[in-house]
């Protein structure tokens, strides 16, 4: 049954969690604790959460309505680390068999589902200091390793290697190239992009391609193939 022990616990996953909010949403630093648990969608529906799963553990039948306030779906059995925190959280739905590790950050809309209607472990497994972008889902009982970031709209449907990107539909691991990654990181913009990269490839051949057959044929290549540039643009991080 529910005892003390629970109850202490809760409150101080309730507790660091608010910590994760101020200390990862630049929004929220400076702000304090009453304001941040009457305002943050995503820490409204942890810290229901928290209570739900207590009680869930206690056998304890409970339903809570945070998903028409907060827009987050959290199934009570659902397992939850420390220091999770949830930016802006409107959509975000995860599975009961899911199981989320510490440090964790995902942004609105992300998925953590199912692929079927088969019982047992059937919800992803997300290991600890992962980033998980906007609109991502991640479905089956895959595990993401510890450290790894989720680029924003990708599907994931295969395990994750620790420390390692993974951006597309489905997701491909990917690296990131020329800096260290320092916490929980949002520059979606400048990840790199698998598809573009092979397509630039192509277009490098059939330059080379068009360039020998004009010299084969006496004249000069016709057409002309432009290099693909990345996106250039102002990070995305920070707010």
């Amino acid at each position: 049954m529910l005892g003390f022990h629970t109850l202490q616990r809760v409150v101080q996953e309730i507790r660091a969690d608010v910590a994760s909010a101020r200390d990862r949403d630049p929004a929220a630093r400076g702000v304090g604790t009453a304001e941040i648990l009457m305002n943050w969608g995503g820490v409204q529906a942890i810290l229901t959460h928290r209570v739900a799963h207590a009680l869930h553990e206690s056998g304890v039948p409970f339903s809570y309505a945070s998903r028409a306030v907060t827009g987050v779906e959290i199934h009570p059995a659902a397992s939850i680390g420390a220091d999770l925190f949830i930016d802006h959280g409107s959509g975000v739905v995860i599975g009961e068999t899911a199981e989320i590790g510490d440090r964790v950050t995902l942004y609105q809309g992300v998925t953590l589902g199912g692929t079927g209607f088969a019982r047992g472990k059937r919800h992803p497994t997300v290991e600890d200091d992962v980033t998980v972008g906007s609109g991502a889902k991640l479905l089956g009982p895959i595990t993401v390793g510890h450290c790894a970031k989720v680029g924003a709209n990708t599907v994931v449907i295969q395990d994750v290697p620790p420390n390692s990107t993974v951006v597309g539909n489905p997701g491909h691991p990917v690296r990131v190239e020329g800096r260290t990654v320092e916490g929980p990181d949002a520059d979606w913009i400048h990840l790199p992009d698998p598809v573009a990269d092979a397509i630039k490839a192509l277009a490098e051949r059939i330059g080379q391609l068009e360039r020998r057959l004009g010299e084969l044929d006496g004249n000069s290549a016709e057409g002309e193939v432009k290099e693909l540039r990345p996106k250039q643009g102002p990070s995305s991080a920070g707010g």
